[in-house]
């Protein structure tokens, strides 16, 4: 067996897992295809030592001190396919080559399905952005919308407020109950039922919203909560069990992040329903200590 374990994924929550094996002084080998959800992000905050800076940033000088433990090793590369094999398991890459290892982490991520609205993906981690406590201060006291993308749209609404004037557009589709739109009354937030259909401004900035009778209205950012799907087969092709959340679907797992998989354990985006880079780290380092104490036996 070339590893003692094999981390599928080098964002937040792989190198989490990845330095508590390493650290452990167990073969541990991180995979990484270089296409994290936080990618469109020119900075990450909220993260306590790191607020502020780049997540490529964070994660290239994450990758450097795991690196100077000698039994950890980093591959830039894409696995395509993960089966088990009858002491561990085996990762087959885009260029056909296989790694095995006698446990899997991981950490792949989530992609993020926007609505298909003119202008969304130009600005996406600018200024249009899915997460107050990662980015709204950097947009507070601008005017501000929250495009409704599914039924839970007015947590998000409900929140705003305390970052600048708030309007939730309910698309035609997502209108609040009753008890919900006097939360949103009370807090302030505007309510436009009218769909937004383009975004104006140079982007990535934006400077606001076409609605769909023609009205142009004054926006600075645009909160949206996308459906996000699992970034990677491999938990599917795996066998672990898959929830349903608010989002979309995420990898069941337990308190150390073990999956229904006796082996392989998931960390992450695509590991929990709520989304954060802090969370992400946590749930790697459980990852990565439950992955540890499986190998003593």
């Amino acid at each position: 067996m070339s590893f003692d374990v094999i981390v599928v994924g080098g964002s937040f929550a792989g190198q989490a897992a990845a330095i508590q094996l390493a650290r452990a002084r167990r073969r541990v080998l991180v995979i990484d295809a270089a296409a994290p959800r936080n990618r469109f992000a020119k900075a990450a905050h909220g993260i306590v030592g790191h607020d502020g800076k780049p997540p490529r940033a964070i994660v290239q000088e994450a990758t450097r001190q795991l690196l100077s433990y000698p039994t950890a090793a980093f591959m830039d590369a894409e696995a395509v396919k993960a089966e088990p094999l009858e002491q561990g398991f085996q990762v087959t890459l885009a260029d056909g080559s296989r790694e095995s290892a006698k446990r899997l982490v991981l950490a792949t991520g989530v992609k993020d399905h926007l609505p298909a609205i003119d202008g969304l993906w130009d600005r996406w981690g600018n200024t249009v952005i899915h997460c107050p406590y990662c980015h709204g201060y950097e947009v507070r006291d601008r005017q501000i919308g929250v495009l409704a993308a599914s039924p839970h749209a007015w947590h998000q609404a409900k929140m705003l407020p305390d970052w600048g004037p708030t309007t939730f557009f309910t698309q035609g589709e997502f209108e609040p109950e009753p008890e919900e739109l006097a939360l949103l009354v009370s807090r302030g937030v505007r309510i436009e039922r009218t769909p937004i259909v383009a975004l104006h401004g140079d982007a990535p900035g934006l400077n606001g919203v076409m609605l769909a009778d023609g009205r142009l209205l004054d926006m600075g950012a645009l909160f949206v909560a996308p459906r996000v799907s699992i970034a990677s087969p491999l938990a599917e092709q795996l066998g672990c069990t898959i929830a349903d959340g608010m989002m979309g679907p995420y990898i069941e797992v337990d308190d150390w992040k073990a999956t229904s998989v006796p082996g392989v354990y998931a960390a992450g985006d695509s590991a929990q329903a709520m989304h954060n880079a802090s969370l992400a780290m946590a749930s790697g380092t459980l990852a990565g200590v439950g992955a540890h104490q499986s190998l003593m036996v």
